[in-house]
């Protein structure tokens, strides 16, 4: 059960994690939304209990348990996850906008 501070730190790092990263990528590959499209693979990573492999050897299992743990997450974690949605969204916002400022770079 997480508490509030704990609620409120796990939001605020998930949020500026991914912005950072979703910023450095998107200068370095000068695509805009690429941590967008990145990050359900990385929220697939954080929910799935089984790993890689159990996808190819027995994926009639390893499937539906994905599905039920992506199901059964709890608020905080889906505040905390969407936190981290949002720092790669505005990432590429933010990137954008420097690009139509004339920042080369970005």
């Amino acid at each position: 059960m997480l508490t509030l501070p704990q609620l409120i730190i796990g939001f605020v790092l998930y949020f500026v994690m991914f912005f950072g990263i979703g910023f450095i990528l998107n200068m370095l590959l000068r695509s805009t939304w690429t941590m967008v499209v990145i990050y359900p693979i990385v929220i697939f990573f954080i929910v799935d209990q089984a790993g890689i492999m159990a996808y190819f050897t027995n994926p009639g299992q390893a499937f539906p348990d994905f599905f039920h743990d992506f199901v059964s997450l709890r608020l905080a974690d889906i505040i905390i996850l969407s936190a981290g949605m949002l720092g790669a969204i505005l990432s590429g916002i933010a990137n954008k906008m420097l690009r139509n400022r004339g920042y080369q770079m970005f």
